[in-house]
Order: C-alpha cells, then structure tokens, then sequence
C-alpha cells in the first residue's frame, strides 16, 4: 500500500518547546491527539530552530535560507520576490493556503503602530492562492485577520480565540477541499495553520487555564533555585501549558474535520514550532539563545489512515528549520528545488528508514540581536553535531561547549576548560565550514589548544 499521501498540511504554534509534549516527557501536559499523532507518525526528537526568533525561523521555514541570506532580524521583510514552499507546490500543481500569523513583512511596531492592523499587500504573501492572516498579534482574544485582494479584500476581527478561531477557518478549508474531491476536482493541496499561542501573554480558554496553577507547576532540572525566577517560570507555564493543551484539541479538531472530509487517508499532518520558550532554564526567559529549549522544537510527522502510514517511531536525525520545507515537498513526491538549502528528511516517514547523505550537524545563528529584554544582545553562531555536542561563540569568545548525551540539562559548560580543548577545536572548525559554505560572515575565536609557557608561568 501507498504511503506517499498527495496533500499535506503545517500545523504549527510560536514559542512551543519541543520538551512540553507528553510524548516527549512533560510530566505537566495532557496532549493525547499529538501523542496519538507521535505514536502512529514519526517523531524528529532532534528537530532544532536554527535561529531562535520568530521572523528569522519563519523566514527559513518559508523559503528554506538561511537567516543571513533571508531574514537576519526581528521584524525584517522577507526580501522582494523571494520564492518559497507555496511556489513550489503551485509548479507541481498544488493549491496553496496561509491561514494565521506572518511576521514577515517587516512591520516596525515600535514606530508604526500595532502590528495586528497591518496589511500585509498581496504581492508580499508568500505566493499563496489563498492567504486569510495577520502580520503579529501579542493579543490571544483581540486578533484581526486580512486577506484578498482589489474588491475582495477583508480585514475583520476574529470572534474567539484565536487558536479556535484560526483552526475555524482552516477546517471550512478542508470541508472544501473534500468537497471539492467529491465532484472530481481533484486538486492537491498544501495549507499551513500557524497560530500565536503557546506565545505569550500565556493565556488560553478558561477551561484549559483550570486545569493548571501555579504551584502545580514541575520545572525542569535547570531552573535554579532563585525565587523570583521560580515564581515567573511557575506562573508563566500554568498559562503556557493550558495554551499547548488547547492546540492540542484543536488538532483533533482537524483530524476530525479530515475524516469527514474523506481526506484522512491522503494528508500528511506536520505538528512543530518555530522555536522554543526557556521558561527559567538557566535563570533566562523567553527565546534568542543557543540553550536547549530555546532551540529545540517539536516536528511530528503523521496523519493519514492507519493503513496508509508508512514508518513510525523517533528518530535522532538533526532536523533544522532550513530542512522543513524540502522535506515537507518530498512527502508528496517533489524534488527539492535548486534554490532551497536544506535536506530532505521524507524518505525517514514514506520510505524504509534514515537515509544517507544528510548533514553530520546543524547550523545555529543569532544574526542581528533584537534588543529586548529577556534576550541575547550580542551576535552568535553555534554548531549541534550528530554525535550529541554542541558548541556556540560570540564573535571572537566561545561561549558554550556541551556533551548533550551525559548532559542534556546543559549543567557543565566546557567551553574554556582546557580539557576539551580537542572537543573545541574540532567543533569550531565544523563551525567555521558551516560559515563558509553558507557565504555568511563571522569572527570566530581564535585557536589554541595549549597553554603558552607564560600562560603556564601565571599559575605556578
């Protein structure tokens, strides 16, 4: 039987970790529809946002470029005439739909006003035949959608939430859609849900936000122990994790409205995040650093009838937000374009397991630094290496060096211990490979593996 399902659809949220699924380990979240989706799909538990922030990582995902080539910073327009997923499904012969946030179109919110009133023009929506969206909202009940265009054009205010709400709109998609393959126009499609939440403010529907407090609140073996930021992370993660649990059901929602459809069969779903949220890991908030969960995502392949599904299971591939978009084309067939940088990783769900060829690790980068609070003001770039390390520098300064296999909490940085000078050297000259071969540009430290004899002098 056939695994390769001809239509396929992005279900992502903004800021969700790839740690707070109950598939992947969180004690204090209830997701049975995306552990139902883990159990018969397969689970990237090495999925990574190569830059930790919204507008960069959205950028990469659309267009598979790197930030530097793309989208460098907060609020920066994803440049002019860019291709991206939706053009390439449209030349196999795809329709294409965007329903939820954008943030690319480069709106300056601090000089301009609020971004959820934006109009994002036509020609600067990604290509897609039908785009119903908003360019950023930090607003969970008080969100404002747009699209169309000339006579058709709209711009209305969401009557709900606006995870409920979004997911609305994209299931009277998929009744379409169906109906649509009911009467033989058969057409393939690829649509994308991309909603604010877990983003904070952390707030979600009352009966979500009952189930959490609080005090109830199991932080992460990172967090130390300093009042004010356990009282942050604790309060702060009630709302998140109600947030998560309310996409959750609205996943549900959609497999639902497939069935129905008559499409469960022939859609593959793709659950993930464009980055993480540190929630009081290592006394930080928020996104923007190369930490663990900041960078790591969810990225669950699934959907289609059980009969249908091709490999389940995890897998330990290094999947990075450039490699979404080939490996989103390969499920349905389509070769990834000359113009993409990243690495198709279908063959893992549609064929007999990991295929040969992909990278040995992941490039990570911090290209322009927002400014805000609770974020890293300062240019990075760092490395995560198929073999469990991970090494990050600022310009001229290494800053982290990590054995994620004994030490996935990241407790014992050995960045400046002359001990894993090796481990240093070997990971930045991989480094400084990536940099090279992605045309970008950066100081990286400089060399040494031994002590000079005055060095040594110093401590006799």
């Amino acid at each position: 039987m056939s695994t390769q399902a001809r239509n396929v659809i992005w279900i992502f949220g903004d800021q969700h970790r790839a740690q707070a699924l109950g598939c992947n380990g969180d004690p204090n979240v209830h997701t049975p529809d995306i552990d139902r989706l883990s159990a018969e799909g397969l689970n990237f538990e090495n999925a990574l946002s190569g830059f930790p922030l919204c507008c960069p990582a959205r950028g990469s995902l659309l267009t598979s470029r790197y930030p530097h080539v793309c989208v460098p910073g907060h609020q920066h327009q994803m440049p002019h005439g860019s291709r991206t997923i939706a053009h390439a499904f449209k030349d196999s012969g795809y329709h294409t739909a965007w329903f939820g946030k954008w943030h690319l179109d480069g709106f300056q919110e601090s000089r301009e006003g609020r971004a959820a009133m934006h109009i994002v023009p036509p020609e600067r929506r990604g290509g897609f035949d039908e785009w119903v969206g908003f360019e950023n909202n930090n607003s969970q009940w008080d969100c404002w959608v747009h699209g169309g265009e000339g006579e058709d054009a709209f711009h209305e205010q969401l009557p709900g939430y606006e995870t409920d709400c979004l997911t609305d709109t994209l299931i009277r998609y998929i009744g379409k859609r169906g109906r649509l393959a009911e009467s033989g126009e058969d057409e393939r499609f690829f649509a994308a849900l991309s909603v604010q939440p877990p983003h904070d403010p952390y707030v979600a529907p009352a009966e979500f936000m009952s189930k959490h407090t609080p005090a109830g609140v199991e932080l992460r073996a990172n967090v130390p122990s300093v009042d004010s930021i356990i009282v942050r992370a604790r309060r702060d993660l009630a709302g998140y994790y109600a947030m998560i649990e309310n996409l959750d059901w609205n996943l549900g929602r959609i497999r639902s409205a497939l069935a129905e459809a008559g499409l469960d069969h022939d859609t593959h779903l793709i659950f993930f995040s464009d980055h993480g949220d540190m929630h009081g890991s290592h006394g930080q908030f928020r996104k923007t650093s190369p930490w663990e969960e900041s960078i790591r995502v969810p990225f669950v392949i699934g959907g289609t009838r059980p009969r249908y599904v091709g490999r389940s299971g995890r897998s330990r591939s290094l999947l990075n937000h450039v490699d979404v978009a080939p490996t989103t084309l390969g499920l349905c067939g389509i070769d990834t374009p000359g113009w993409m940088d990243g690495h198709d990783y279908s063959g893992e769900r549609v064929g007999r397991g990991a295929v040969a060829g992909g990278p040995d690790s992941a490039y990570l980068q911090a290209v322009i630094p927002t400014g805000h609070g609770d974020s890293v003001d300062r240019p990075w770039r760092g490395v995560v290496t198929d073999d469990g390390w991970k090494y990050v520098a600022l310009e001229g300064q290494p800053w982290m060096l990590y054995n994620l296999n004994e030490d996935p909490y990241e407790l014992a940085n050995h960045a400046l211990n002359s001990k894993y000078g090796g481990h240093r050297k070997r990971l930045q000259d991989r480094l400084g490979q990536w940099i090279s071969d992605t045309g970008d540009v950066f100081d990286l430290p400089r060399q040494s593996t031994k002590m000079s004899r005055r060095q040594r002098l110093r401590f006799l």
